[in-house]
């Protein structure tokens, strides 16, 4: 299959993320024109009422960046996971990270509900805790031989994932609040608005993707293997737990805020596989990109599909992604 130039690939995608953002920042309950979205942002003088630029700095703009920050940590480590486990269905979702981020950020609520965790910065903290200790899980059941194998990794992750959501529904029908909230969570739903949520989770999101970029080349080596990559200098067991903490603090701060989102992570690196190909120098960060781009187009289908209540993004993701992903593996199999 013909493969499209990376630079290609880049503006594509940047006019896309450039497009979903405008998007999301003009449609809702109240629709803002794009034009008069690019004057306020330009600080042009305009006719708009004055609630419009409330709405946009106050609501829209922090939710589009959560958005946007969830997509590229959710796709940006599923491309890592399947990297560094040479398997392709490998992502945050099946493998266990999220579900036990869910667990661990589940934990953290239900303690600041009874005010022993005050600090807002501890939902992520917990969630990273839970991402590790289960991903942690999965590659020890699955380890065989110097190398986790494809069909147990699959299958630990979701015996892992399936206790983890065990133990978050406990705790869920434990709370005396928050119920409401807590469901909508775990649908992928960000429930938490204004600012405050996108500095709690952002530098997380970011030091995790940033280090996330450094990992190509070590990852294109260790597609030939453990043993191989060693012999070639590769510091595996480094290089494997870079991976692991980088990618499972974007997952846990992605989750902690944005709720459990399934399939980006699986779907968008498969796409951009077949498109720019699996040097994952590039796929890095196209799938960055592309997870910003189709969780954001998603999160605007949410709010039209039943307009004006919406739908939790994860929903749409789960809609979409279960079908596209079946018709990948077909499509790979004809390949």
């Amino acid at each position: 299959m013909r493969t499209l130039r990376p630079l290609a690939s880049l503006i594509i995608l940047l006019s896309a993320l450039l497009l979903a953002a405008l998007l999301s920042v003009a449609v809702g309950a109240v629709f803002i024109p794009p034009t008069a979205v690019v004057r306020i942002f330009l600080r042009m003088p305009g006719d708009w009422p004055q609630s419009f630029e409330t709405i946009l700095v106050s609501i829209r703009l922090p939710h589009m960046v959560l958005i946007g920050l969830t997509g590229a940590a959710l796709s940006g480590s599923g491309a890592a996971y399947q990297g560094l486990f040479r398997n392709p269905l490998a992502d945050p979702y099946l493998i266990g990270a999220a579900s036990g981020a869910g667990l661990g950020a589940i934990f953290a609520m239900a303690l600041r509900e009874q005010g022993w965790l005050p600090a807002l910065v501890s939902v992520p903290i917990a969630a990273f805790a839970g991402s590790l200790v289960t991903v942690g899980v999965v590659y020890a059941l699955a380890y065989r031989r110097s190398q986790a194998s494809s069909v147990p990794l699959i299958l630990a992750g979701v015996a892992v994932s399936a206790f983890a959501t065990s133990l978050t529904s406990f705790l869920m029908l434990r709370s005396q609040g928050e119920l409401h909230r807590a469901v909508a969570w775990l649908m992928g739903g960000a429930v938490q608005g204004g600012w405050e949520p996108v500095w709690a989770a952002g530098p997380f999101i970011l030091a995790g993707l940033a280090a996330l970029l450094f990992t190509g080349h070590a990852l294109n080596v260790l597609q030939f293997g453990e043993e191989q990559a060693a012999q070639l200098g590769l510091p595996v067991n480094r290089a494997k737990i870079i991976v692991v903490l980088a990618a499972s603090l974007t997952t846990a701060a992605a989750v902690a805020f944005s709720g459990i989102i399934g399939f980006l992570g699986l779907t968008v690196p498969h796409l951009l596989r077949l498109g720019v190909g699996a040097d994952y120098r590039r796929l890095l960060p196209l799938s960055m990109l592309g997870g910003a781009v189709a969780l954001l187009f998603a999160d605007l289908l949410a709010r039209l599909v039943i307009a004006p209540q919406e739908l939790p993004v994860g929903i749409i993701t789960s809609l979409v992604g279960g079908p596209f992903f079946i018709w990948l593996m077909r499509h790979a199999q004809k390949e």
